[in-house]
């Protein structure tokens, strides 16, 4: 094997604060790369840095053994997959996969769509897409759309390193397999991949060697085989982490906060619960079970065909989010880019558009009171920014999540919904966040519920877990609950 790539002494900071430290990185053909740390570590500086975007501030990058900041030319042999979904909805999959049409060799100035789908074919083939190269990307599988970004950066033949951003995060275990397997068949095709993941089980079963980023610092390297979990995770962490430790809330039957009796809508019909003061409520199933349409809809965000929402007690109006809001019930949303944060704005705009009325000195928001609320969210959840002025789009994923949080508890809710609270975010940050959850249920009596696709991440939390299957309720169980018995529920298998 060769090296393909190699970063040497990589520094960079933003607004006088180091981002990397002399960080160091090779990465060789026909292998796969994992490139791990914690939210905050430096990875996205690094690959931005890999892929031209940054320069760095000192240190050197060589593709194929030239400086690369003497011919950025070099940097199209680094196709990169970033982490959200970024393609064109309303164009077709033959579209989608060939743009930018220059940089795919297809130079004409009017595009015959019949040769393009023609061309297509092959690629999708090639990556095991079952999509038609005709059909519009909104109306494709989430695992095609995710394969089709990894083909469109693929496209270009100078392509020789894949650089892929927590690639699997919206796929189920099946379509982790499909992927895979095609990152196996790139390996063999001599191409480099450079696969970043939370994930640390996946790590070790596709990747030959591991890179550990800590704080802008490498603080480890070595092949996959040399290493195990505990171990990552010590040099992620800087401290040993309990995988077995749960953060199941003590609770003594509450009163009941909410009452769900019979809803149905698009996507889920006829479920019913009851969300108790204290309690963390999990909801299990798999993608499309229907657990995030109904949150959605006792939210008031999607239609109910029939049944009631009740809030200690009150019936809530369906469709009307402000009146459910008001009642106390916050939704944090999976997609936290897209629906959670305002990218553009600083994060302390972030964190006081939920608290307008809380910081308003008659009819105008104080700007005295503003920092200082927004202060204490930033002291209080340990977030890591530059500035209050920075833009939030420009924190990690974790600390954008705990932005998020303090915000929602800042406004004094009453019951909390988490919706996939740790996609994409590191081993370290996630118990930071179950511990928040714990608190939140324990010392101020929030009713909590978290949707999961992580099974154990609703063991390991959950007073009770309701199974989620094809839109109904399957069976609710009470802690601690056997994982073979819930996987069964979230299957839809019977069991005697």
């Amino acid at each position: 094997m060769s090296v393909i790539v190699e970063a040497k002494n990589i520094t960079k900071s933003f607004y006088g604060i180091p981002a990397l430290d002399s960080v160091d990185l090779a990465i060789e053909d026909s292998s796969v790369h994992c490139l791990i740390g914690e939210n905050g570590a430096g990875k996205s500086t690094l690959i931005k840095i890999l892929t031209g975007i940054y320069t760095p501030d000192s240190g050197s990058v060589r593709i194929s053994g030239k400086p690369a900041a003497e011919d950025r030319n070099l940097f199209r042999r680094i196709a990169y997959v970033p982490q959200e979904l970024n393609l064109f909805r309303e164009m077709t999959v033959a579209e989608n996969l060939f743009m930018p049409f220059e940089r795919s060799g297809i130079k004409k100035r009017v595009i015959n769509r019949s040769r393009l789908e023609a061309l297509a074919v092959e690629h999708l083939k090639l990556f095991e897409i079952s999509a038609k190269p005709n059909e519009l990307v909104k109306n494709i599988s989430v695992s095609d759309r995710q394969l089709l970004q990894i083909a469109r950066a693929m496209v270009d033949e100078d392509a020789s390193v894949l650089l892929l951003d927590e690639p699997t995060t919206s796929l189920t275990d099946r379509e982790i397999d499909k992927l895979f397997h095609i990152i196996r068949q790139l390996k063999a095709r001599g191409k480099a991949v450079v696969f970043i993941s939370h994930k640390l089980e996946e790590v070790f079963s596709i990747g030959d060697e591991i890179t550990v980023l800590r704080n802008g610092v490498r603080v480890a390297h070595t092949q996959t085989s040399e290493a195990d979990i505990p171990w990552v995770i010590s040099k992620m962490a800087g401290r040993s982490i309990d995988q077995d430790e749960t953060f199941i809330p003590q609770w003594a039957d509450g009163d009941v906060l909410m009452e769900v009796e019979g809803l149905s809508g698009e996507k889920f019909r006829d479920v019913s619960f009851k969300l108790h003061a204290g309690e963390i409520l999990g909801f299990s199933g798999l993608v499309g079970s229907g657990r995030t349409e109904l949150m959605q809809a006792i939210l008031g965000r999607l239609p109910v065909w029939t049944g009631s929402v009740r809030i200690e007690g009150r019936k809530m109006p369906a469709g009307n989010q402000t009146a459910t809001v008001r009642n106390g019930f916050l939704y944090l949303p999976e997609e936290r880019k897209q629906q959670g944060i305002l990218p553009d704005l600083s994060v302390m705009s972030n964190i006081s558009c939920a608290l307008i009325e809380q910081l308003c000195d008659g009819l105008l928001v104080s700007a005295k009171k503003e920092r200082a609320k927004s202060e204490e969210v930033v002291r209080t959840y340990s977030i890591k920014i530059a500035s209050l002025k920075q833009s939030i789009k420009y924190l990690s994923g974790g600390n954008q999540q705990k932005a998020i949080i303090g915000r929602s508890i800042a406004a004094k809710p009453k019951i909390l919904v988490f919706d996939e609270p740790t996609k994409g975010i590191d081993v370290g940050t996630k118990v930071e966040i179950y511990k928040l959850m714990k608190k939140f249920a324990e010392e101020q009596r929030l009713g909590i519920i978290l949707i999961s696709s992580e099974m154990n991440e609703v063991l390991k939390c959950s007073n009770r877990v309701i199974a989620m299957y094809l839109g109904k309720k399957a069976r609710e169980f009470t802690a601690p609950v056997d994982k073979t018995m819930l996987l069964h529920a979230i299957m839809g298998i019977a069991v005697n």
